[in-house]
């Protein structure tokens, strides 16, 4: 008798071991569900049994059917209201909270039934006296969960029937949440270890699966764990509704991690080049560390775009992207006045190193290079900041350290930098394209050579210091037209410069601070030019004179400066205790004396001598004609004042900056004959209102008049009849900021940053703010869902509404020859205002008080439908006057479900 329970026990573990089969393709999860009816008839317990708990079958069983044990570890069962084994109905009943245990392997449920004759096995659901279904069955065995309604496993054909089976299947490696594919079927059928067939399934990405947003119900498929769905008729249901969106047959893939595939594009009408197919691609990862993206337009006028997007990163390694983009732009028809061709391209590459991967080395890149016009003339304008933007600029450096004493850094950069502005876009012959290909630079650590090492350094001797560096460079100027061809190296320059400064300091009467120093350099250059009168065509001609040529020069200076502090205390019982000055003079003295060898002679048409250097236009420059013998002064202040803290339990009081910097500096030049004392230059900037308020100033002070021609003569403003110095510049710049939690109660835990959607518009050469708008690829960045707690669904806002604001304003004041006119003057201002937790609306905009209109202006509206999102940006006005709206689901795995709907921007 004790082997057959021994064997029985034996048979029901191992069959409940093949349920482990169901999830080892994909995690199955427990989705919190409410218990429905069974969808079959479970075993029955006799009521013979339920009266008696012990063994009413007196029948002997055959020893020679029985099997011979196989038990490998102790099993563990227990249930809370009966245990029973039945040899009459070779079954074992397990009632109310029913529980086994065997090895890894663990079942609970509200009734577990065995027949070991048929080798199958029931576990299901309890029904209380009001008709309500409690204890789901939950299996677990390793990791892998399964939580249905009711299961029925025949371990000789290795198949099962699954009742309400609800599984997460993850989008990608460690990816779950709102971005994992549920899939929910009344009966599924295991055909073997990989392969299930649904029946009346449900596929969402929605949180809620009782209720969910939207779903597509598959009448019929053939279920791969973590690998795809093959589907018959499918139709979507958004809340329970079916819609008119319906395929007879659907594929839907499941791979963990990254897979290959196409890429839905976007079907859509424009006047000015037809109709039009546009993002119309195909994703391909290569291998675990990067993936390529490539996409497409096509429209009926002629007109095609071609863009990749690849992203690579290794952990603490690198990480970087790579994007192409060309387009061909057809503009009306052949044979019309108004046709056009135009080819746009822009390229955009990014490299960053992780530090600790390489300490002595390090390689880095930012490049955004292309057509002057892209941005503003692209055949997809979302990025509309970037179409304010004046300037594209790339650098691309690899730096190496050679740590050993004297330490030496070496650099090799190239640098591109390229003018976008409307005066480049209408001049294709201005030379808008200045680059470096490439720039060497080397310098050594500065080298004390009259103490240790590790000394102390005092006086004048032990601080004498001095370093070396070199910078070397091949600079050419170019225009879109010969970019990227051989023409471009047409009046390239190159040339080096060495430098060794030596310098020291030291004290003087304690509170004086001195330096001392002087500072030599060494240019080299591969061409000069030499300059002649040519008598016979009455013009200058410039010779171009190959090969190596030198010149060196050489300056002193010192300078002297202190520290003063002055400190108005007003009492400990005032709300501002005191205010304290801190001032900071210096004097300056700077000589270099002429370099007379360096320069030749020429008689002009009328008999002049002319002066010039051979090392005119060349990449550094000509050295000084005329010594140069001047002195500096410099006054830098700042105010901050010590305020009572509002917070009774804070002793010390708090520092508040009135002033941050408040800079004024002149000069004077004693080999000037005339107009010796340069103009005032004045600076300064602060924050206040708790840092959300930036200011920042500047102006320029001439003590010298003007003539009639707007040139500064040598007779003093006030002698002149104004005022004892004249305005000849200003400038202002104010940012401010504000927000609704500013009112609200400060969180002591620091939230962590999220992705700012704006780093790639910055990466770009464009603003990090969004007061010039936000980019309209909505498919790109869905909203996510960030709400994790559901009691948000409908809260009480009242006077707790989310809201933002920016806001930045600029003036610049130009006077030097009675203009008296702001060159610039406007005014910008973004916000975004939160009505609901998942509805919010925006905008930017701003005006120009010089040109008297309107600056970019943009209205934002946006809506999170839980599994959807939804948004609308409108340009209302302007050059780039246009309407974007865009809904589809927030998932990744469904994201070609979506529609989206623009206007054309207007082109002048």
């Amino acid at each position: 008798m004790q082997t057959n329970k021994q064997y029985l026990l034996f048979l029901f573990v191992v069959i409940v071991g093949g349920f482990c089969v169901l999830a080892q393709e994909g995690k199955v999860t427990p989705l919190n569900i409410e218990a429905q009816k069974d969808s079959i008839t479970a075993p029955l317990f006799p009521s013979a049994i339920i009266r008696d708990s012990s063994a009413t079958d007196s029948l002997a069983v055959d020893s020679l059917n029985q099997k011979p044990p196989l038990l490998l570890d102790k099993i563990t069962y227990k249930a809370k209201d009966y245990v029973k084994l039945s040899q009459q109905e070779n079954k074992i009943y397990l009632y109310n909270e029913a529980e086994i245990y065997y090895q890894d392997t663990e079942l609970k449920a509200g009734i577990i039934i065995m027949d070991y004759i048929k080798n199958e096995v029931y576990a299901g659901r309890m029904k209380d006296s009001l008709g309500n279904y409690s204890q789901l069955p939950y299996f677990k065995q390793g990791s892998n969960i399964v939580i249905p309604d009711s299961i029925r496993f025949n371990f000789d054909t290795q198949k099962a029937l699954i009742w309400n089976s609800r599984t997460e299947q993850q989008a990608a490696a460690g990816q779950l949440g709102s971005d994992a594919m549920k899939v929910y079927a009344e009966i599924t059928k295991k055909e073997n270890d990989s392969v299930y067939f649904l029946s009346e399934a449900k596929l969402t990405t929605s949180k809620d699966t009782i209720d969910p947003d939207y779903y597509i119900r598959v009448r019929k498929a053939k279920f791969v764990p973590k690998k795809k769905v093959i589907a018959g008729f499918s139709n979507l249901y958004i809340a329970d509704v079916p819609t008119p969106i319906a395929m007879p047959f659907a594929y839907f893939p499941l791979s963990v991690g990254r897979s290959a595939g196409i890429l839905m594009p976007s079907f859509g009408n424009n006047p000015n080049t037809g109709y039009f197919l546009q993002d119309m691609g195909y994703y391909v990862p290569l291998g675990d560390y990067a993936d390529v993206t490539l996409s497409g337009d096509f429209y009926t006028n002629g007109s095609y775009a071609f863009r990749t997007a690849s992203i690579y990163t290794k952990r603490y390694k690198y990480r970087g992207n790579v994007n192409l983009r060309y387009e061909n732009q057809v503009r009306s028809q052949k044979g019309f006045s108004d046709y056009s061709l135009s080819k746009n391209y822009n390229i955009q590459f990014s490299h960053s190193q992780d530090p600790k991967s390489s300490p002595n080395s390090r390689f880095s890149a930012s490049v955004n290079l292309g057509s002057t016009n892209y941005y503003q003339n692209s055949l997809q304008q979302r990025n509309l900041p970037l179409t304010q933007n004046n300037n594209l600029s790339s650098s691309i450096s690899y730096s190496k350290t050679f740590p050993a004493y004297p330490s030496v850094n070496m650099s090799l950069t190239a640098t591109h930098s390229q003018n976008t502005s409307p005066q480049a876009r209408e001049n294709p012959e201005l030379k808008n394209i200045s680059m470096t290909l490439p720039t060497f630079q080397a310098s050594m650590e500065r080298i004390y050579p009259f103490v240790k090492r590790d000394g102390i350094k005092k006086g004048i001797i032990q601080n004498i210091n001095f370093q070396y560096d070199v910078n070397a460079q091949n600079r050419l100027t170019t225009n879109d037209d010969d970019f990227l061809t051989g023409r471009m190296f047409e009046g390239a320059k190159v040339g080096a410069r060495h430098r060794i400064p030596i310098s020291t300091n030291f004290k003087v009467a304690k509170f004086f601070s001195v330096s001392v120093g002087g500072n030599y350099e060494d240019v080299w250059t591969l061409e000069t030019y030499n300059k002649r009168f040519d008598a016979t065509t009455s013009k200058i001609v410039t010779d171009t004179l190959k090969g190596f040529d030198r010149y060196n020069k050489y300056n002193f200076s010192t300078s002297i400066g202190t520290t003063l502090y002055g400190t108005f205390d007003f009492g400990e019982d005032k709300k501002i205790q005191a205010i304290r000055h801190t001032m900071r003079p210096s004097i300056s003295y700077g000589y270099a004396p002429s370099f007379d060898q360096f320069y030749d002679e020429y008689l002009d048409g009328n008999g002049n001598v002319v002066q010039f250097s051979r090392f005119q236009g060349t990449l550094n420059g000509a050295p000084s004609l005329g010594k140069s013998n001047s002195v500096g002064f410099s006054l830098a202040n700042t105010l901050e004042a010590k305020v009572r803290d509002k917070d009774s339990t804070k002793i010390e009081p708090k520092k508040v900056p009135l002033l941050s910097n408040f800079n004024i500096s002149t000069g004077y030049n004693f080999e000037s004959d005339s107009l010796r004392l340069n103009p005032l230059s004045i600076n300064g900037g602060t924050n206040i209102l708790n840092n959300k308020m930036s200011i920042n100033f500047s102006a320029g002070l001439d003590p010298y008049a003007i003539d009639n021609n707007g040139r500064r003569i040598d007779t003093w403003n006030v002698d002149n009849g104004g005022s004892l110095f004249r305005l000849t510049r200003a400038n202002m710049n104010v940012s401010y900021s504000i927000s609704s939690d500013m009112f609200g109660k400060k969180e002591d835990d620091e939230k962590e940053e999220e992705e700012d959607p704006f780093d790639y518009v910055a990466q770009s050469g464009g603003r990090d703010d969004d007061l010039f708008g936000k980019a309209d690829s909505f498919s790109d960045n869905p909203i996510q869902d960030k709400d994790t707690n559901e009691d948000v669904e409908n809260p009480i806002y009242g006077t707790k509404i989310p809201w933002n604001f920016r806001l930045a304003y600029s003036a610049s004041y130009l006077n030097s020859a009675r203009q008296n006119e702001f060159s610039s003057h406007s005014l910008m201002f973004s916000g975004d205002i939160e009505l609901a937790p998942r509805w919010k609306i925006g905008g930017s905009s701003g005006y120009d008080f010089k040109n008297n209109g309107f600056t970019l202006t943009q209205l934002r509206f946006q809506r999170d439908l839980k599994s959807f999102s939804m948004r609308f940006n409108w340009t209302p006005f302007g050059q780039y006057k246009r309407w974007y709206f865009f809904i589809g689901i927030s998932s990744s795995i469904l994201k070609d479900l979506k529609w989206e709907n623009r206007s054309q921007p207007i082109r002048n």
